[in-house]
C-alpha cells in the first residue's frame, strides 16, 4: 500500500495539524466523525482534547463501540494526549463513569504534568529515531505502568517528570503524551504511516 488512508478522528482536537502532518508523511488523510467513514480507513489517529468529553462525544456520534471494535480487530491507532488516555486500558485521574476505546496494557494519569499553565517543551529520544524530537506536552497524561506487552518508545530526562513514559507502543497501537502534529517534525507521523502500511 503505497498512500494509505488514515482518518483523524474529528470530534475535538488537533484535526487539521494532523491531516496536515499525514499528507507529510506520504499518507491520504481524512476527518471521521460517522462510522461509516471510520469503514474506509486503514488507520486512525485519535487526537488531544479532553478525554471525558472525547468519550462523550464519541458516544453521541455513535463512534464509540465502531472505533473499539476497529482497534480490538487490529487497526493500526496512533493516541496523542487525550488519545493516550483513549487508547489506555487503564486510567488513574478519570472521571466518574470515563470509558476508553482500550488496547495499550497501561496505566496513563490524567493531567500528570500539570495544568494549561504548566504546558512545557522538552527533547526527547524515540524509539529508534536518530536525532532526538522537540515534544510539546499540554495538559499532558503520563504513563504510569506498562505491561509486559507494551514497549516504551520515550521517557523524559531532566526537568519537569524526569523518567516519566511519554511515548509506548503495543503491536498495532501507537501513543503519545506529547502533541507530535504541532511541532513541526513529521518522523512521528511517519513512524505511524510506515506502521500502517
Amino acid at each position: 500500500m503505497s498512500a494509505p488512508t488514515i482518518g483523524v478522528l474529528a470530534l475535538q482536537g488537533d484535526v487539521r495539524e494532523h491531516l496536515r502532518m499525514l499528507a507529510a508523511a506520504g499518507a491520504t488523510g481524512v476527518s471521521v466523525r460517522r462510522p461509516s467513514e471510520l469503514a474506509a480507513v486503514d488507520g486512525m489517529i485519535v487526537p488531544g482534547g479532553e478525554s471525558t468529553t472525547m468519550h462523550k462525544l464519541a458516544v453521541v456520534f455513535e463512534m464509540f463501540e465502531p472505533l473499539r471494535e476497529r482497534i480490538a480487530s487490529g487497526m493500526p491507532t496512533f493516541g496523542t494526549c487525550a488519545g493516550m488516555i483513549m487508547l489506555a486500558d487503564r486510567i488513574e485521574g478519570g472521571m466518574a463513569g470515563q470509558e476508553t476505546f482500550g488496547g495499550i496494557d497501561m496505566t496513563v494519569r490524567r493531567n500528570a504534568f500539570g495544568r494549561q499553565v504548566d504546558s512545557f517543551e522538552a527533547d526527547v529520544a524515540f524509539g529508534s529515531l536518530p536525532e532526538t524530537l522537540h515534544a510539546v506536552f499540554i495538559r499532558a497524561p503520563w504513563v504510569e505502568k506498562v505491561g509486559n506487552r507494551t514497549e516504551v518508545l520515550a521517557t523524559v530526562r531532566g526537568g519537569v517528570g524526569d523518567g516519566r513514559i511519554v511515548a509506548v507502543r503495543q503491536g498495532h497501537l501507537v501513543a503519545t503524551s506529547f502533541h507530535p502534529e504541532i511541532s513541526g517534525d513529521d518522523r512521528v507521523h511517519r513512524y505511524f504511516v510506515d506502521m500502517v502500511r
